[in-house]
């Protein structure tokens, strides 16, 4: 069937048949002229030269296309070449303004970035994103878990040169309730802490950080890439050494 390994484990492990994700529409450049073109739609005007010639004296600062794409699922007739309104068919009044684009929804990416913000630091539009997904019984869980994990590391003592103990417990009765969610991302995420307990222990309560390594490390392969791979060690050495 052509699938990579990969794709085939995910779908073998799958609780459920994997459903395609709707796509997110995301903003378009001719949204604020859109209340305009229904409504020469609806007059009667399915050509798409003239939309376009109608809206770029708005202001639509792009091409035909755009105008042709939007159009050509929402014909009655079939396009066709020629005059490009008939004599019953007026043109609508051009508005004072462009209307204001409405809001698009946010990325799977933005809303992963609300739902560890604190609440109160979100905006109206933030804050409404995510009352409306957790319309969703299993969302809502989610963003449940997600706020207290986020808390979670908000709290930790990092910074500090005294080893707090107190994240502990919240971190236990978190992992608890991420296991029993219900939520095979979720569950699977609270079973790698577990499985990695002793890092995550320390990360919490420690001010220890690893960046320092995790700098220097990045540094050598960036070294190495310069070479791309054929540097003897003596000549590896040299660079790493002398590299400022």
């Amino acid at each position: 069937m052509g699938l990579a390994r990969g794709t085939v484990r995910k779908l073998a492990q799958a609780e459920s048949f994997p459903e395609r994700a709707a796509r997110i529409p995301g903003c378009s450049i001719l949204d604020p002229y859109l209340s305009y073109l229904e409504a020469r739609l609806a007059a009667g005007c399915e050509n798409a030269m003239a939309l376009w010639r109608e809206v770029r004296e708005l202001g639509f600062p792009s091409t035909p296309r755009q105008v042709h794409r939007w159009l050509s699922p929402r014909r009655k007739m079939p396009s066709k070449h020629g005059s490009q309104r008939g004599p019953d068919v007026q043109p609508v009044p051009a508005p004072s303004s462009a209307p204001d684009s409405a809001p698009a929804l946010p990325s799977p990416r933005q809303l992963a970035w609300y739902l560890t913000r604190p609440r109160d630091k979100l905006t109206e539009d933030e804050t409404a994103a995510v009352a409306r997904l957790e319309q969703d019984v299993e969302a809502a869980t989610v963003t449940a878990l997600a706020g207290r994990f986020a808390d979670l590391l908000r709290g930790c003592c990092i910074g500090s040169k005294a080893v707090c103990r107190a994240p502990l417990a919240t971190l236990k009765a978190w992992l608890a309730d991420a296991s029993k969610s219900g939520v095979a991302a979720v569950v699977t995420f609270a079973a790698g802490l577990q499985q990695d307990g002793a890092a995550v222990k320390a990360a919490l309560t420690t001010p220890w950080s690893s960046g320092q390594t995790e700098g220097q490390v990045n540094k050598l392969k960036l070294l190495k890439r310069q070479t791309f791979g054929r540097a003897k060690f003596d000549l590896l050495r040299r660079r790493v050494l002398l590299a400022p």
